[in-house]
């Protein structure tokens, strides 16, 4: 389809069948035909690792963490404390207990607006998202400021799909009591300038929560670097299981921060007259926790590690490359977002039809992309559209498999005109 130089070399391909061989999902037949999954904005698939270690704790030494004496409980209790120090490692936390675990980034961000919003929000308040915000960095603002009498201001964008950063310097007032921005837009695949961001909001002494869903898994993130003061991610995203996530949080703003859960664990001492709670990073760890899934994140980030972030982050360009080559040779076809900076998602449209139609139809084609809004309705607004179809790409996705979704949208193409 393309030219030789785009053409993969044997060795390469060598090396991209044994990453395929790690994650058994891949072997699937769909319809009689190899699964060609492209929906890795939804979730990632899961390596051999993940699966294995998952499987053995519930084998081995299935137990509650941090209570008991016995065995089994302090071998669990040791997975446990080792995934979080893992994940200090991966985003280069100060200190280990700056690392809580919860169910996923939604929940992340739902405890900081509403333990930050409780004790630092007033009426008259604002809080500063993005037009490009996954409902998760929408609607948890929208139910904090609605409760506290704040309001909700909002950093537009060009038709690239780029902030426009001049205005959101204007935002940038006395009212402002928190920034929540996305790192990489899940619909667009932009890559935000999180850096100055922060930068622009800690001159004014104004604190920023970073959405990493979509960027942990193809962007290193040193969070003493940039100097955010919230990051949320989930597992699910990074070849983890699900149900899974990390808030990272500067000490000084978690240790001010009321609990967001009451039950076990987040307790020193319980009486009818009064509570008092325990230190980080438990204080926000309330009740069992899901000892499962943190242990499997812990593997996927030694899966990460092992196989380098800059290959990682090398090969999904070269895959976003050669896609949006191939997609641009379809006159039908109308990519939404085209900023200069980008992650590994690729938005579009086929002439008038609607996205569903196109999705069913590679489906049909064994071929696995999102349909729909991708939960940014407001985003979907400004463009005046009623969703897109999304292809998203992974280091073990190959360019065989790019060449299998072009084949498919000029199939869908001819179907549907």
């Amino acid at each position: 389809m393309f030219n030789d130089n785009d053409i993969i070399t044997k060795a390469a391909k060598l090396d991209i069948e044994k990453i395929r061989s790690d994650f058994p999902i891949l072997q699937t037949l769909v319809y009689g035909q190899p699964l060609v999954y492209l929906d890795n904005a939804a979730t990632t698939q899961k390596p051999k690792s993940v699966l294995k270690v998952m499987d053995e704790y519930y084998k081995e030494y299935n137990s509650n963490v941090h209570r008991g004496v016995h065995y089994l409980s302090q071998k669990a209790t040791d997975a446990f404390e080792v995934a979080r120090r893992n994940v200090q490692a991966y985003i280069n936390a100060k200190h280990e207990h700056e690392v809580i675990f919860t169910k996923g980034t939604t929940e992340s961000i739902n405890l900081v607006a509403s333990s930050f919003g409780k004790r630092f929000v007033k009426a008259g308040d604002s809080i500063i998202i993005s037009a490009m915000e996954h409902h998760s960095n929408i609607v948890p603002w929208q139910l904090m400021c609605e409760e506290r009498g704040a309001t909700l201001k909002v950093i537009p964008i060009n038709q690239k799909g780029e902030l426009l950063m001049d205005e959101f310097e204007q935002l940038l007032d006395e009212t402002v009591k928190l920034v929540a921005v996305t790192f990489v837009s899940n619909t667009l695949g932009t890559v935000n300038p999180v850096k100055e961001i922060i930068d622009k909001a800690h001159a004014q002494n104004i604190p920023v929560l970073v959405d990493a869903a979509q960027a942990i898994q193809h962007i290193g993130i040193d969070v003493q670097y940039l100097d955010v003061d919230f990051l949320a991610f989930s597992g699910h995203k990074m070849y983890g299981p699900t149900a899974v996530g990390v808030l990272y949080g500067k000490e000084k703003w978690l240790n001010e921060m009321p609990p967001y859960q009451g039950g076990g664990e987040m307790i020193k001492t319980v009486s009818f007259k009064k509570s008092t709670y325990n230190v980080l990073p438990f204080k926000f760890e309330a009740g069992t926790p899901n000892v499962t899934e943190v242990i499997g994140l812990s593997v996927a980030i030694d899966y990460i590690n092992a196989t380098g972030l800059d290959y990682i982050r090398e090969r999904e360009q070269q895959l976003i490359h050669y896609a949006i080559d191939g997609l641009k040779s379809i006159a039908e076809l109308r990519l939404i977002g085209e900023a200069k900076e980008r992650a590994a998602s690729i938005s579009f449209l086929v002439g008038n039809t609607h996205p569903f139609d196109v999705g069913e139809i590679l489906d049909k084609q064994a071929i696995a992309v999102r349909t729909g809004h991708h939960c940014t309705e407001p985003l979907m607004d400004i463009f005046k559209i009623p969703g897109t179809v999304r292809a998203s790409f992974a280091f073990y996705n190959t360019e065989e498999e790019v060449d299998k979704l072009v084949k498919g949208v000029k199939k869908a193409v001819t179907l549907l005109s």
